[in-house]
């Protein structure tokens, strides 16, 4: 289905640019008549966005809830998970931070000097105020935060429900087991959502080519161009830091990552490569107690790639609207987008949710996200790929930190198919084997 759906992308991202061709022909000399005719086109993005801001507030709801209450509560675990925390937030960071850095350097979106077709006002700002912007972050009443669509405030209360019901343990277990219900329905009707994403892809482009012409295409392309550049940068500055931790063992964990890194990046998706990831990482002398709980938890609050493009995107869409953000604003959208994307890897398209919910939380024209969502397809290869990267560095890191990295096999490395060494690693290995992926419960993979 997923493949169908990209290909339909792309079948209405190719019909779109050929519909904005002929527009523009006709009307492009005429700037009132282009966004009458634009303003037709775009309805279809429109009713697109809609969808996608109806099912985030219950999205975020349901799987922070979830997935805290079901999270363990052992010493072990605690600890495990505190170290890989501190991890992913110093990920978080560097990946937002370098991508804010390179499309204030790059600029990409500042030559296409688009229109909102809507009045979106003045860009808020008056979140710059600490004190505002702190309280503005605690709900009064999770019902007005969730009409709101306020995804921070929707969740601070996710948090307190999630440390809440995982303190009342079976008591609590009817309404988890709810909000894993209500969070599988959320990507059901997800799904249902994406499959009018070709008419929206259409309808964008159209939209934007009257109005501006071909030439716009080029922006695109420099886009792509230089998101990939910053993903190399990334790239660098993780093995980078890992190599602090592995030393000349992080050219060893390259070596055993191409398989997923290649497989994650030509079908788009983490969530494909995420069993022969498991698989090297057991070669790479990783044990499954440590893998089978890091990775999951990785793949919910260490997407690096994704990281960096969220950040890209939504300052793009800004410069591309005109918008001159200050850098204390650009801080602040970095550190919401931190916080927001946390919880709904699951989601198809994850990015392009949290995307809107951050202009909309900004007063940006959510309209923008339409604009990308053509060549979303392309950069969700890098990003997927970065995701692999990022969280096989950071598994096997928490396992050096642990104390509990083995010597890796390199005959594993010329033999793909052969039995994996955690057979072979005595009567603690046989016991890490035993204590399987399951104890943490089920991986939080999807694309982003």
């Amino acid at each position: 289905m997923a493949k169908r759906l990209t290909l339909y992308i792309l079948i209405g991202m190719i019909l779109g640019i050929v519909a904005g061709a002929i527009s523009y022909a006709q009307v492009g000399a005429d700037k009132e008549a282009a966004t009458q005719v634009a303003g037709y086109f775009k309805l279809l993005a429109d009713v697109f966005l809609q969808l996608i801001k109806m099912i985030i507030a219950p999205l975020v709801l349901a799987t922070i809830v979830a997935g805290i209450a079901n999270m363990g509560d052992s010493a072990a675990l605690g600890r495990i998970g505190g170290r890989a925390l501190l991890w992913f937030i110093t990920a978080s960071l560097v990946s937002l931070s370098l991508g804010l850095l390179l499309v204030n350097l790059l600029q990409p979106g500042v030559r296409l000097d688009l229109t909102p077709m809507a009045d979106i006002g003045e860009v808020k700002t008056d979140a710059l105020n600490l004190r505002d912007f702190v309280m503005h972050i605690f709900p009064k009443s999770i019902f007005d935060a969730m009409a709101q669509n306020d995804i921070l405030q929707i969740l601070v209360f996710s948090l307190f429900a999630g440390v809440g019901l995982s303190a009342l343990g079976e008591r609590g277990a009817p309404l988890v087991r709810a909000a894993d219900a209500l969070g599988e329905l959320m990507l059901q009707i997800t799904n249902y959502v994406m499959l009018f994403a070709p008419f929206a892809v259409f309808g964008a482009l159209a939209g934007v080519i009257t109005v501006n012409g071909l030439g716009i295409l080029l922006d695109f392309l420099r886009l792509i161009v230089e998101f990939y550049f910053g993903l190399l940068l990334l790239w660098v500055v993780l093995l980078a830091l890992g190599a602090i931790f592995l030393g000349k063992r992080i050219l060893m964990l390259v070596r055993y990552i191409i398989e997923p890194l290649l497989l994650a990046f030509s079908t788009a998706s983490s969530e494909a490569a995420l069993p022969k990831l498991f698989e090297q990482l057991d070669r790479f002398g990783v044990p499954r107690r440590i893998s089978g709980f890091v990775l999951p938890l990785g793949y919910s609050f260490n997407l690096d790639g994704s990281m960096m493009y969220m950040s890209f995107a939504t300052l793009f869409i800004a410069q591309a609207y005109g918008i001159d953000l200050s850098i204390g604003t650009q801080i602040l959208i970095l550190l919401t987008l931190m916080i927001t994307s946390k919880g709904i890897a699951g989601v198809p398209r994850a990015s392009l949710v949290v995307i809107t919910a951050t202009l909309a939380q900004f007063g940006l024209p959510v309209e923008g996200v339409a604009l990308i969502l053509g060549i979303d397809q392309f950069l969700d290869m890098g990003r997927s790929a970065t995701n692999v990267v990022g969280n096989a560095v950071a598994t096997s890191v928490i396992t050096r930190w642990e104390g509990m990295l083995e010597t890796a096999d390199p005959a594993d490395m010329d033999y793909p198919h052969a039995p994996s060494r955690t057979a072979h690693r005595g009567a603690r290995g046989l016991e890490l084997q035993e204590d399987m992926v399951e104890d943490s419960g089920p991986p939080a993979a999807g694309r982003t």
